[in-house]
């Protein structure tokens, strides 16, 4: 699948959207979209599924002029009468949504974040890039340590691309790129009869073949002031992903996702749905 590549930070979101309820976050997730839309020039479409009534239409736009956002570069919709995940989706397609944002709920009594239904269908079947935001703030969320999934996958270029071009809009600190060492081959040489010393020098060749692989997806990407570390591990790129962002305490975490869930997917849950589960920071997942 070939993956097109978009010629400037102006034309990486076009088009925001934001799910909103009227509930104490909402407030919240729109200052953080405001952001996200100055940042990148985009149109901002709010998409609330309830009635349409005059109380909540006047209470909406009281709550946008007092935020300030622009209203000529927003679009509110209000889908009545169907599940809030395929109206929400429908309105994603309709709009040709480049980057939906949506909330994530702490789970009661302990310091962990997830994702309900709702959420989670949204995720797997958006035909955008999603952010996922844990705790939105009024005075909008600082992503200064980013770490991306490196793994090599047919969607990593562009999640790589995509990473360091979101990473420079939020003028991120620190930027991580996390790669796996490929496990059947560090268990081939470990299972083979080669010394102690052959043994390690394969498992240096492992890892630099992996940092090899994210430099060249590195080529000709303006990575201007930020600070890039490529970082290799082993083990489920999920798991160890998620440990990373847990060890740094990492703002943000961008990750591809480039398929649909199958039946099969759901009885065996496989690397994005871990991720899902565990919410170690923010979610950016790229989609083509």
């Amino acid at each position: 699948m070939a993956y097109l590549k978009r010629s400037s930070l102006k034309d990486m979101f076009k088009r925001i959207g934001l799910a909103i309820a009227f509930s104490p976050r909402m407030e919240a997730l729109i200052t953080e979209a405001k952001r996200l839309v100055n940042f990148f020039g985009s149109e901002l479409i709010l998409i609330h599924v309830g009635v349409k009534t005059e109380e909540l239409e006047g209470q909406l736009d009281e709550i946008l002029s007092r935020l300030g956002v622009e209203k000529a570069k927003t679009k509110v919709l209000w889908k009545e009468n169907g599940k809030p995940a395929k109206k929400i989706l429908e309105a994603c397609r309709e709009e040709n949504v480049d980057l939906l944002v949506a909330g994530a709920l702490k789970q009661e009594g302990f310091l962990k974040y997830y994702l309900g239904s709702v959420g989670r269908k949204i995720i797997r079947k958006a035909p955008c890039s999603v952010l996922t935001l844990i705790e939105p703030k009024m005075e909008t969320t600082e992503f200064s340590k980013v770490v991306i999934n490196g793994t090599q996958l047919e969607i990593t270029p562009e999640v790589i691309r995509q990473g360091i071009d979101f990473s420079k809009a939020i003028a991120a600190k620190n930027v991580y790129i996390l790669n796996e060492i490929k496990m059947y081959g560090l268990l081939m040489g470990t299972a083979s009869e080669d010394t102690e010393d052959e043994v390690s020098g394969t498992r240096r060749q492992l890892v630099q073949d992996e940092i090899t692989y994210v430099e060249e997806n590195m080529k000709g990407i303006d990575v201007g002031d930020l600070k890039i570390s490529i970082k290799v591990t082993g083990g489920r790129w999920a798991t160890e992903l998620a440990r990373f962002c847990e060890k740094i305490e990492a703002d943000l975490l961008i990750v591809g996702d480039d398929r649909s869930l199958t039946f099969f997917d759901r009885l065996f849950p496989h690397d994005l749905e871990d991720l899902l589960s565990t919410l170690p920071c923010n979610l950016l997942i790229i989609k083509p």
